[in-house]
């Protein structure tokens, strides 16, 4: 037998593993069927952890902020009630500037937005469910829900010193009869005669449906001093309605009604 027939033979013998193949390297080096390599495997954990790394920052980031507005720039509230009606319906998302009174003057006209008085009794009572009022606590806090259980919204009719009264369903202010465009249409602009002058550091507030409002008058003693609302329980000016789409536009403060009023 000749040498190329040997090597013949021993290149086609299957025990000969004297020589190795592409395939046999392939098959040292491959991985299990569903086998993930370490490297690829500790990436794509680091890819996660990367995401979720990122999505936290954002989320602070975001409520930061948003809890950075609502505390010295604007606030949304809820309304809950018809006394402010039709200037503010029922739902509807208000926003509430928080530059005043803290950085502007108050001006007679303006719809503000308070914390309810000591003198005008408790706060409503608060949800018995634990939970879910330390939740909506927590979110009306940052910013992300509106406020409004606790304030109350109403117009201002007279500052600190001022001669606020109704007499004949007119009502005036330093002795100048008011003509009361914002009221709702069909009521009157008070139910009983009252005549007070606003103590130092405190506003009188009504509502525009006079009729369905429990303000300034309701609270008073004829003082005054009971009715009136402190100044420093003030949160803001109602600047605009945001919700719903269909009802946003600017509160008007009308100064064009209380312009003839001297001040005091």
């Amino acid at each position: 037998m000749t040498n190329d027939s040997a090597d013949s033979a021993k290149a086609n013998d299957p025990h000969d593993t004297s020589r190795s193949t592409p395939d046999d390297a392939k098959v040292d080096d491959s991985y299990a069927p569903g086998e993930v390599p370490e490297k690829q495997d500790a990436q794509h954990k680091r890819g996660k952890a990367s995401v979720l790394k990122e999505a936290i920052v954002v989320a602070v980031i975001a409520l930061t902020l948003s809890f950075l507005v609502k505390t010295f720039v604007a606030q949304p509230f809820y309304i809950p009630s018809q006394s402010m009606e039709n200037t503010l319906d029922i739902g509807d998302r208000i926003v509430v500037s928080k530059f005043t009174p803290q950085h502007s003057d108050l001006h007679r006209g303006d719809v503000v937005v308070f914390s309810q008085p000591a003198t005008w009794g408790p706060p409503p009572p608060e949800s018995s469910n634990a939970v879910k009022r330390v939740v909506k606590d927590g979110l009306t806090f940052v910013g992300i829900l509106p406020g409004g259980a606790q304030h109350l919204v109403k117009r201002l009719i007279g500052l600190p010193g001022d001669e606020v009264a109704c007499s004949g369903q007119k009502m005036k202010v330093n002795g100048v009869t008011l003509n009361e465009p914002y009221l709702k249409p069909g009521v009157k602009p008070c139910q009983t005669d009252f005549s007070v002058t606003v103590p130092k550091d405190r506003i009188w507030v009504m509502g525009d449906n006079r009729d369905s409002s429990y303000d300034s008058r309701g609270h008073d003693d004829g003082t005054g001093s009971k009715g009136s609302v402190p100044e420093s329980d003030i949160t803001g000016q109602v600047v605009a309605v945001a919700w719903p789409l269909t009802r946003m536009q600017s509160v008007d403060a009308h100064p064009a009604t209380f312009e003839k009023v001297p001040n005091k």
